[in-house]
């Protein structure tokens, strides 16, 4: 055994209280808060419930992070801190000692028990280690009536009809004591179809400390309204990403209309949101301005992909107030072949002192449309990352492409589509032209004098046995690589 993997004097002598757990539950009164962590993990890994409860009575922070030591969804390990805590919060008089505020549940604060577990004299935790998470009222601006005793904070992911035996037990238990205890959660990820599982957590949360939430199901308009009373209450949100709303054929027009008016005014509730990702959705052609007429804020990212937008909806994009401030924008999948290339143009302009990632895969971008954007492209100073892929192009389009993203001197990477003249009447790959094309791109690129990325992909994607690597040569500061 290496000596790393020695015990220390202080686990030692826990092991040794734990023997005991009658004398390590009575030893609490008197025992240092420094050593609290240790005989807590100690006691946790040995499953010592009498201990346990006892240490969740007189635990001396004000957070417990015990989601770190629990594996997912251990019940047992839940039911016994409950038990604890069920005996503190029945004490007309508190102890001395109590400082608990938050039962943290979420699987982080891994560092904390790792500090406290017998690490070096200096490795005691920071103050912000220690103290507990913003409160609610702090989340909320201070208006949360009568001040509760105990705040249980956790991320939240649904994905059933019904909820699994760890969150139902937890919900029972903070329902009865609904004036003593807070549920909250920073996180809450939806993956079921069934809106009506996910409601049973929502009237139960506090709305106010949802920080991040991800629908990703296969949902109506209705279920997304549904939805959408919460969101509204949601006030200190700061990313939601949409997935996968379809419109339901039985519904009207005019019934369609109210619904999409339902939900989209629902942004003006979210002045923290700073992420926007809408992906595969049913209702945003012609209505995106609904959305981005609602934001009260500038976005750090937007993402809108797989969804048809119109003409106009692109105008309105590249007009709106919130964009103007974005690091990251997508719109793949957002098909703009027949569009005049005017309003994405601006829409560059608009983002070019900002944009660090830009993703136009699958846009059906002609060569006429690129030419007509690459000046606003080439201004997009903080660029990093530029995908083009699955936009048909031809090599001489991918020439003037490369003289103005050479001037980006902060862009690593860039994808691109072969061009077209790599490929025969049958729409087969030549490997003698996609050898002439690489001597082309190496002539081109050997200007550059910064690290760069350039990856190339076959349309509509890479066949196996149908794969050029080009080397990256000694001379040359970037490599180009086709897939």
């Amino acid at each position: 055994m290496e000596d790393q993997d020695l015990p220390t004097l202080v686990q030692l002598a826990a092991q040794s209280l734990l023997r005991n757990q009658a004398l390590a539950v009575s030893a609490l009164a008197d025992l240092p808060g420094e050593l609290f962590p240790l005989l807590f993990k100690e006691a946790f890994a040995r499953r010592c419930t009498a201990v346990l409860k006892a240490l969740v009575q007189a635990w001396p922070f004000p957070c417990l992070p015990l989601g770190a030591l629990m594996e997912a969804s251990d019940l047992e390990a839940l039911q016994v801190a409950l038990d604890g805590l069920d005996m503190l919060l029945a004490l007309t008089d508190r102890p001395r000692r109590w400082k608990l505020q938050v039962l943290d549940l979420r699987n982080l604060h891994h560092n904390f028990w790792k500090l406290w577990a017998g690490g070096d004299a200096d490795d005691s935790p920071t103050e912000a280690q220690m103290r507990r998470p913003k409160s609610l009222a702090e989340e909320s601006g201070g208006d949360m009536g009568a001040k509760p005793l105990l705040e249980v904070l956790m991320d939240l992911s649904i994905s059933q009809r019904t909820l699994d035996p760890f969150l139902s037990y937890l919900l029972l238990w903070v329902e009865k004591r609904k004036a003593l205890v807070l549920l909250s959660c920073k996180k809450f990820k939806i993956i079921t179809p069934h809106v009506h599982s996910a409601k049973k957590i929502l009237e139960k949360l506090q709305l106010g400390c949802v920080e991040e939430v991800e629908v990703n199901c296969n949902w109506t308009l209705p279920s997304l309204v549904t939805f959408a009373t919460y969101l509204g209450r949601m006030g200190n949100l700061r990313s939601l990403l949409l997935s996968h709303v379809h419109q339901a054929s039985s519904i009207a027009p005019e019934e369609q209309e109210q619904l999409v008016l339902r939900f989209t005014s629902q942004f003006a509730q979210l002045a923290c949101l700073q992420q926007l990702s809408i992906d595969s959705v049913c209702f945003l052609e012609g209505r995106l301005h609904q959305v981005l007429g609602c934001l009260r804020t500038p976005l750090e990212s937007l993402s809108i992909t797989d969804s048809r937008l119109s003409e106009s909806d692109l105008t309105c994009l590249s007009q709106s107030p919130s964009v103007r401030q974005l690091s990251g924008l997508n719109l793949s999948g957002v098909r703009m072949t027949g569009f005049s290339p005017e309003p994405l143009r601006v829409l560059l302009e608009s983002v070019a002192a900002t944009v660090k990632t830009l993703d136009l895969e699958d846009c059906g971008i002609h060569d006429a449309q690129l030419t007509a954007i690459l000046p606003a492209l080439s201004r997009c100073s903080s660029l990093t990352t530029f995908n083009y892929l699955r936009n048909p192009m031809s090599m001489a389009a991918l020439e003037s492409l490369l003289v103005h993203t050479v001037r980006l001197s902060h862009l690593s990477l860039e994808m691109y589509s072969t061009p077209l003249e790599a490929y025969g009447p049958q729409g087969s790959l030549h490997q003698w032209r996609l050898n002439q094309l690489r001597d082309e791109l190496m002539t081109t690129a050997e200007p550059l004098r910064h690290s760069r990325t350039v990856w190339f992909s076959t349309i509509p994607c890479p066949l196996p046995g149908n794969q050029v690597l080009i080397d990256e040569g000694a001379h040359l500061c970037p490599g180009c690589y086709f897939l």
